[in-house]
């Protein structure tokens, strides 16, 4: 299986105490989880970079990938495997040059098919759509629509995640689309039971698996 497919859980500084994630990233990793973004909007560098380097030793000894949201910056000093840009963050090929060639460089491209194009253009390893369901991490977001997934399989050359109030139930038919990753925050780490929640979303991917 390609390492950028499969559950990519996205973490929320709100839904727990900052001595809760490691094991909160275990758990959704151990359910099945293959990448994890760390996303922390606060501005105690000290704090996040700290974490950062905790959570990218953790998902390297599971056999995770850790992608940091924006901050090519403390990508760079955490030791990640990557950073996920959006639009007002640094251009794909700048943050290349930051990480080098073995990073993973994603770049959220909302409903905007001419946005992913220039993304690949400038080395992005894989571009993101979204939301497609109603989200509460980001209630504003602009809709995207399955046939979005359906053009950047065919004529992009990297993988495609979905993100935006993606749950187990819904999940299945933008994967049946192509959808390579389900990017889940809530659907993930706000479950009772984070393990079981992530197997849930991985299984979407074992039952299309050859």
């Amino acid at each position: 299986m390609n390492r950028l497919s499969g559950l990519y859980a996205i973490t929320d500084a709100a839904l727990q105490d900052p001595d809760q994630l490691p094991e909160r990233v275990a758990q959704a990793i151990d359910g099945g989880a293959r990448l994890v973004q760390y996303r922390d909007k606060s501005g105690d560098r000290a704090g996040r970079l700290r974490q950062a380097r905790v959570l990218a030793a953790l998902c390297r000894a599971r056999g995770a990938l850790l992608i940091v949201n924006d901050d090519t910056e403390l990508a760079a000093d955490s030791g990640a495997d990557g950073v996920h840009l959006g639009r007002d963050d640094d251009a794909p090929a700048a943050a290349r040059r930051r990480l080098g060639p073995r990073a993973v460089i994603g770049v959220s491209c909302y409903d905007q098919w001419e946005r992913a194009l220039e993304a690949v253009e400038q080395g992005a390893d894989y571009v993101a759509f979204g939301r497609f369901y109603p989200s509460r991490t980001k209630p504003q977001a602009v809709q995207a629509s399955l046939d979005l997934i359906r053009r950047a399989k065919q004529q992009l050359a990297v993988p495609v995640a979905a993100i935006g109030g993606i749950t187990a139930q819904n999940g299945a038919q933008l994967v049946d689309a192509g959808a390579d990753m389900l990017a889940v925050v809530r659907g993930v780490f706000a479950a009772a039971d984070i393990r079981q929640a992530a197997s849930a979303y991985a299984a979407l991917f074992d039952r299309n698996a050859d």
